[in-house]
């Protein structure tokens, strides 16, 4: 299968070294700046291309990982000329229906995962969320997760935007409260590090357990004289007391309705 990747962040460098080490041709890698480009090409023995009117117009499937605000801007100078070709994004929380009247063949291929360049991903481990345009175009895309030994989930645009939701809460929110966490330690001269049995219990409890069922800390039972001290603690930095009075609450009411 001859592939075309635009794009070469983060999700497009692990997707591309995926495909590639799967046996695919990459033929071409797309970015804005020949930096980007030439250091993906390199890592799929691909051509780096800087112009849209470079791209070939004969791969047999164009992955498009670019931010959203450009994707829309993006789509129609791809798809011109090519229309007969395969085109999906990698989005989360795009519709599929944004290559309508510019492509005739197209979908998603939404991997989610958090994924950095310096981090190799096991797409064996991730699951790539599917929707396409016909049933052919279907059938094609659970060849790609196949190749790379993802799982493969049908899943409609307007579920799609809840997934991408949850996934903001349970993967980005929760990075940010690590970080948080990193702040309070380090005004302290406590190392990082001794937070990761902690966070990989946390982790790998929600295996075996729901979220609820797998919840502790004072604001269970809302302990207020805990709470009260902790939140005292961050009188100098009122955002992130905020953020822990919220939490707690949250914690407290959302459990409290389950009893109730």
């Amino acid at each position: 299968m001859k592939v075309v990747l635009i794009g070469a962040g983060r999700l497009a460098t692990n997707l591309g070294v995926a495909l590639r080490e799967a046996g695919e041709d990459i033929k071409q890698v797309y970015s804005r700046t020949m930096e980007s480009a030439d250091v993906l090409a390199a890592k799929t023995d691909a051509e780096a291309v800087t112009d849209i009117s470079e791209i070939t117009p004969d791969a047999d499937i164009y992955i498009v990982s670019v931010k959203d605000s450009v994707l829309q801007t993006l789509i129609p100078q791809l798809c011109k000329g090519r229309e007969e070709r395969l085109f999906v994004h990698t989005a989360g929380s795009m519709p599929m229906d944004i290559f309508k009247g510019y492509a005739r063949r197209y979908g998603v291929f939404y991997p989610m995962q958090t994924f950095s360049k310096e981090r190799r991903a096991d797409f064996r481990q991730i699951t790539c969320f599917l929707e396409a345009s016909d049933w052919d175009v279907m059938a094609q895309l659970h060849s790609v997760a196949e190749s790379i030994g993802s799982r493969a989930m049908e899943l409609d645009t307007e579920r799609r935007r809840y997934l991408h939701l949850a996934a903001v809460f349970a993967c980005n929110f929760a990075n940010h409260c690590y970080d948080l966490a990193a702040e309070v330690l380090k005004r302290h001269d406590i190392p990082f590090d001794v937070m990761l049995p902690l966070i990989d219990e946390t982790a790998a409890k929600v295996h075996s357990l729901s979220p609820s069922e797998a919840q502790t800390g004072p604001a269970v039972r809302y302990d207020r004289n805990v709470i009260g001290a902790q939140m005292q603690l961050l009188t100098d930095d009122p955002q992130t007391q905020q953020i822990y009075e919220q939490l707690s609450k949250s914690i407290h009411d959302k459990l409290q309705s389950k009893e109730d």
